[in-house]
């Protein structure tokens, strides 16, 4: 790579949307755990609010797939940008990134979005939760604040299953121990199942542990990741002291819950036994003028769903409008929108909607 692409004149600011990118650099982080590293082919600055995350636009086995992750590194490295993966049991997409990805593919990202970052909810005192791979966007907050010397007191507190479990394990060491203010608490669930030596915590993160640890928790913005369980824990315990949860922050990213699952299952069977009694009149017309295409929808139906009944392909990763993938002009007409921080407030200005999420007030025209 030659110094020509940091010409200042050339380089071009990350902005939300489709970008094609390629793998420069693939690390080993545990066992089961690689982080893959990026870079643009055209020269673009990476600049995201840590936290945030993309959705990879993926092909396997013939067959599109939309899978979003967390960023792990810093924008304060611009030039490049990277995810952390676990490799899961019969997980399709993080199984084919740790066999197939290698230095020098390419790949599609859409991006970056969420409202769990660091920037939106500056304070003086922060404390960092995290269980497993839930620790990736806390460490891109944890590398931001690094490196850019901010004046913050950080607890961080990272729950593994083992040693050899703990993401990082290496550079969170190196980075707490040049900051005083950066304090580092690790808590292995196993400590002998692999013949391992440890003499950190032991056990599951508890009220006790946790007053150790950070005793003026309660005075802290939390920025909380991890596996539900460990979130509702840690929720559990914020509420049972009074703690004010206008300054707890998750990340919540992930399937669609079992009980979200079983009302659309409920509202299907709702929508079916109610087929008949539709009039005509008050159905609503979605017309996506790019593809010459029209129809009509009842009232609550989604534009998403009313581009899949003319077979028109919006591509959607989560469909709880978090990712962002889904995201289209609004041409004309209202939508009521009620998305989970996939689209940002310049976006909605500028016309944009998020296709999964947004049901028509009105007739609309979507340009798509």
């Amino acid at each position: 790579m030659t110094m020509d692409f940091l010409n200042p004149v050339t380089t071009q600011t990350w902005i939300n949307g489709r970008h094609a990118v390629r793998c420069v650099k693939v690390i080993q982080e545990t066992w089961d755990v690689r982080t893959f590293c990026f870079m643009a082919e055209q020269p673009v600055l990476f600049f995201f609010k840590p936290g945030q995350f993309v959705t990879l636009e993926l092909e396997i086995d013939g067959e599109p797939i939309m899978r979003s992750y967390t960023i792990s590194s810093s924008p304060s490295v611009p030039y490049s940008i990277s995810i952390t993966v676990k490799r899961v049991p019969g997980g399709r997409v993080s199984n084919w990134l740790h066999d197939t990805m290698k230095v020098g593919d390419e790949l599609t990202v859409h991006g970056p979005v969420g409202n769990f970052n660091s920037i939106d909810f500056p304070a003086d005192k922060v404390l960092f939760l995290s269980g497993g791979v839930g620790i990736t966007p806390l460490m891109s907050m944890t590398r931001w604040l690094f490196d850019t010397n901010a004046n913050v007191d950080v607890e961080f507190i990272h729950s593994a299953r083992a040693p050899r479990d703990v993401i990082y394990h290496r550079e969170l060491v190196h980075m707490f121990s040049r900051i005083p203010e950066f304090k580092l608490h690790i808590v292995c669930e196993h400590k002998d199942d692999i013949g391992e030596a440890w003499a950190g915590y032991r056990g599951y993160l508890t009220q006790p542990m946790l007053e150790l640890m950070a005793p003026d928790f309660l005075e802290r913005e939390i920025f909380c990741c991890g596996p539900t369980p460990y979130m509702n824990v840690i929720k559990r315990i914020l509420r049972d002291n009074g703690f004010d949860m206008s300054h707890y922050h998750e990340e919540s990213f992930g399937a669609t819950p079992l009980d979200v699952r079983e009302d659309v299952l409920e509202l299907a069977e709702q929508a079916e036994a109610e087929a008949e009694e539709i009039v005509y009149a008050d159905l609503l017309s979605v017309e996506f003028v790019n593809s010459g295409k029209s129809v009509r929808i009842q009232p609550g139906e989604t534009v998403h769903s009313a581009a899949a009944k003319l077979g028109l392909h919006i591509p959607k990763a989560c469909g709880m409008g978090i990712c962002g993938t889904c995201r289209v002009p609004l041409a004309s007409g209202q939508v009521e929108m009620e998305h989970n921080g996939g689209i940002t407030d310049e976006d909605i200005a500028e016309g944009y909607i998020l296709s999964c999420c947004s049901k028509p007030l009105g007739d609309v025209v979507v340009e798509y």
